[in-house]
């Protein structure tokens, strides 16, 4: 074996190798740092929401002089505006705002003081809330309703309402351990029920009073007027919030969208900006692989005779092809501890400004993954590539022969 190996490398280009080497380990390097960048930094725009499905949107017709005048249907989504919002390829689903049909008033006491207000429900299909099924569920007969309230609301009763009338500030944890008293009836004050009130969540992407589909249907069909109304919002589940083709739909159909997406269009940016670095590093990646390939071709050809004698000889086709394979396999691992000791370094320059925005970075372990495979796949393919080209020769011996 070791007189094998001799016999075959004694033409290797050391040149060849390296450029080997360094190419595949500066496409690595691109590739896996992407991804390791991209992971790390999207939390930048992701919003600390967890309660309710990132990519989606929650958009509104925009106020005309009909609807200023009384004319509520002119802000409100008929089933062929849906349909047709559905049919875009950048939708995947598209869910219905329902509003309560009754009148709503909480009431919150603590510490000998209490604050009653009026309210108003709001619900969406629960696959767009992601609560824990057990936190987010509503049967009838049920006397506790789960509820999700905007996170701004209780940033103005802390530092707005709360100072002025002067009662207690109240946190997130407190607030989900006090009971909220729920008073309901019908617009016609015939029909009531009170209920008790538990909240499960605060939401910064949706700015309404939240409660379960099914408590919504359940409330309306026994304070409501039974009369169907269509939504004036909705809710979608997109497939790239920040795409520009988005944002011409809604501006040629005259919608707006709810709140703040500035966000999205920078975490697109990003993607896109990801999308065509990591596609140069796997160009980069491939054109090393031909330069490895070219290079092992050129040096199994100087070796010709040599493959040739091996073989009539009686040499394992294994062993003639081993010699180029510790090759590549060598080449492909020092390009790649490369990659990993420079990715790290790389992280290092980030990671400090990333953790002070308050993102916890965590993509170096995803990059080593997706770089691992990206380099063994390298490996498969040339090793392939080897011992076909061994068959070849051995297929001509056995010809000649």
């Amino acid at each position: 074996m070791g007189i094998i190996s001799k016999l075959l490398r004694k033409n290797t280009s050391p040149a060849r190798l390296a450029g080997f080497a360094l190419s595949n380990f500066i496409g690595l390097l691109i590739v896996a740092g992407a991804v390791m960048f991209y992971i790390d930094a999207r939390g930048i725009w992701d919003d600390d929401d967890s309660f309710v499905n990132t990519d989606f949107l929650v958009i509104n017709k925009k106020v005309t002089s009909a609807s200023i005048l009384g004319d509520r249907d002119a802000t409100r989504f008929s089933a062929n505006d849906i349909t047709a919002l559905q049919a875009q390829p950048w939708v995947r689903r598209v869910g219905e705002f329902s509003s309560s049909d009754f009148r709503v008033y909480a009431s919150v006491s603590q510490g000998g003081r209490g604050m009653e207000t009026a309210l108003f429900f709001e619900s969406v299909p629960d696959s767009f809330v992601d609560v824990p099924g057990s936190d987010w569920r509503f049967e009838p007969g049920q006397n506790i309703v789960p509820v999700m309230i905007p996170k701004d609301y209780l940033a103005l009763y802390n530092f707005g309402f709360a100072g002025s009338a002067g009662l207690p500030q109240l946190s997130e944890q407190l607030l989900t351990g006090i009971p909220l008293k729920l008073y309901m009836r019908s617009e016609d004050g015939g029909r009531s029920m009170s209920m008790e009130g538990r909240i499960v969540g605060f939401s910064n992407r949706l700015n309404t009073v939240l409660v379960p589909d099914s408590f919504m249907q359940y409330a309306n069909s026994r304070l409501g007027d039974d009369s169907e109304i269509a939504p004036s919002r909705l809710i979608i589940d997109v497939s790239s919030p920040g795409d520009v083709a988005i944002a011409e739909y809604l501006s040629d159909h005259g919608l707006e969208v709810a709140g703040d997406k500035s966000g999205s269009s920078a975490a697109y940016l990003l993607k896109v900006v990801i999308g065509i670095v990591v596609s140069v590093g796997i160009l980069i990646t491939l054109l090393s692989v031909f330069v490895l390939m070219l290079s092992i071709s050129l040096l199994m050809e100087k070796n010709r005779s040599v493959i040739h004698r091996l073989l009539m000889l009686g040499a394992p086709l294994r062993e003639v092809a081993a010699p180029y394979s510790r090759m590549i396999l060598v080449g492909c691992v020092v390009a790649w501890i490369l990659s990993i000791v420079s990715l790290v370094i790389l992280r290092s320059f980030y990671s400090v400004a990333l953790e002070g925005l308050g993102v916890s970075s965590g993509g170096l372990v995803w990059s080593i993954v997706i770089g691992s495979l990206l380099a063994l796949a390298v490996i498969v393919v040339n090793i392939l590539a080897v011992r076909r080209k061994v068959k070849a020769a051995w297929g001509l011996k056995m010809k000649n022969a």
